[in-house]
């Protein structure tokens, strides 16, 4: 008996959106003995994971990392048979463009905040090592129920520390502005530390201490050999081999309840089904929304997003001396149009043996608000990547290949309040019984963040709320691969 007549008279489950969050979900619900179909508007399953080839040489045009620290994209991995192709990065060290110069990335800090001011010497000018060291004589700053991290960063330890060194880790995971960014969604931890420290720094030591007392073994992220565009291509090929039906082209175009349970119209067709998972951007929830549940929709809509452009170079190796390192970050402040750069041949054991012969970098631009520079024609695109490479590096040669790769509203922002909008939303469709969503625009951007808002979803279709609340209550930190993530 085929997978697919085993499950013939199991629920079924329409999950609508291919890329990890929904093939994941696909992926646990058939675990469960459902029967699932995956509607997917583009021509391809994965999402902002994406493989793709550069001179040769396989690269991601997507993510091209994830976290190691959180267990779901790692377990996930080795689930769909990825296990031997898991990879951490050869190098992490990284490097921040600021101020004329490449300069190691400092360490002793929680997302660009430091436990004391040496840990940012040399970062930032000596006025600004200097303000650091006056914060503990400033009265306590009250958080409330959020506050936008550069807001408070910036009172608490001078704007440079966030201009220099917050705002380019928080634009590599968000591509928005620090001083939007809720500091309770974006970074958890800290906000915590916030909430019972009178001084910001005291807060930070306290956090590493414990991090000193119980140290965690392994890589902070990993790879895949390949790239981690490979993973949803495993996910579904998992969920094809145990008889889940994957539809590509295929767009949701409308959501009804039905007495028993949801229809979803497809062109002139429609799929009954006993629930729905809705695994797409929040604008297109919203659409799906709009008619079963308003005020979720209205909420929906409300989530804005940020695009961004990467641009892909290869380089003859002969034509290439590079500083050591995985890449550097570019805070906004220095005026440079990239905002960061990934030397992928170097951060990547799998990629330099892809073809000795070739050097991959790549890098990244755009920030919220900037959609401007996603119109730009691909040459002006590789033209000022080369010119700031130039500047950073002294990288001169002319590259083999290059590629661009534009993700037109890529990555949800998490304003102050994300955490009160999210749990609204929720709380719209809690009385839809078999509905539920998941994705990058609720719990965390990451890759681990996304899985683990699947996986959330899918126990509260069985009725568990755990994976929910763990989830409100502790968001999934996304942290920054080292550079050009």
């Amino acid at each position: 008996m085929s997978a697919t007549e085993h499950r013939a008279g199991a629920r079924h489950v329409v999950v609508v959106g291919g890329g990890i969050a929904g093939l994941t979900a696909a992926h646990r619900l058939l675990e469960r003995g459902a029967r699932v179909t995956v509607l997917e508007a583009s021509d391809r399953v994965g999402g902002k994971l994406l493989p793709g080839e550069i001179a040769g040489v396989r690269v991601d045009l997507g993510a091209e990392s994830m976290l190691a620290r959180r267990p779901e994209a790692v377990a996930l991995a080795r689930e769909v048979g990825l296990a031997d192709s898991l990879q951490a990065p050869a190098t992490a060290a990284a490097s921040l463009w600021t101020r004329g110069a490449l300069r190691p990335m400092p360490k002793g800090h929680v997302m660009g905040v430091p436990g004391s001011a040496s840990a940012l010497a040399g970062v930032l000018s000596e006025e600004g090592v200097r303000r650091i060291e006056r914060e503990s004589e400033l009265p306590r700053t009250e958080v409330g129920d959020d506050v936008a991290v550069g807001e408070y960063v910036a009172e608490r330890l001078g704007r440079e520390v966030v201009d220099r060194l917050v705002e380019p880790l928080l634009g590599g995971v968000y591509a928005g502005d620090a001083y939007r960014i809720s500091m309770r969604s974006a970074v958890p931890q800290l906000f915590q530390a916030a909430r019972t420290h009178d001084s910001l720094t005291e807060a930070v030591r306290e956090m590493q201490e414990k991090a000193a007392a119980a140290p965690q073994t392994g890589p902070v992220f990993m790879g895949i050999e390949g790239g981690v565009g490979l993973l949803p291509l495993a996910v579904a090929e998992s969920v094809a081999a145990r008889g889940g039906d994957i539809q590509l082209k295929t767009t949701a175009d409308r959501l009804d309840r039905t007495p028993d349970g949801w229809e979803v119209l497809v062109g002139k067709d429609s799929l009954r089904a006993d629930a729905v998972v809705l695994a797409v951007p929040a604008p297109e929830a919203a659409r799906l929304l709009s008619t079963v549940s308003p005020g979720a929709a209205a909420e929906l809509r409300a989530v804005e997003y940020a695009s961004m452009a990467l641009v892909s170079l290869a380089y003859d190796r002969a034509d290439v001396t590079l500083p050591q390192g995985s890449g550097f970050l570019v805070p906004p402040v220095d005026g440079h149009t990239i905002k960061a750069s990934t030397f992928a041949s170097q951060k990547w054991g799998w990629l330099a043996d892809e073809d000795p012969n070739v050097v991959v970098l790549r890098t990244s631009l755009g920030r919220y608000g900037e959609t401007e520079i996603l119109e730009h024609e691909d040459a002006d695109l590789v033209a000022v990547s080369r010119s700031d490479l130039r500047e950073a590096t002294g990288l001169d040669a002319t590259p083999l290949e290059t590629r661009v790769t534009r993700w037109h509203d890529g990555l949800p922002q998490y304003p102050v309040g994300h955490h009160a909008r999210v749990a609204r939303i929720r709380e719209h469709i809690a009385g839809l019984s078999g509905l539920v969503v998941c994705g990058a625009a609720y719990d965390g951007v990451g890759i681990p963040a996304c899985i683990a808002s699947a996986n959330a979803a899918v126990d509260r279709l069985d009725g568990d709320l755990g994976g929910v609340q763990e989830l409100t209550a502790h968001p999934v930190q996304s942290l920054h691969g080292g550079a050009g993530e």
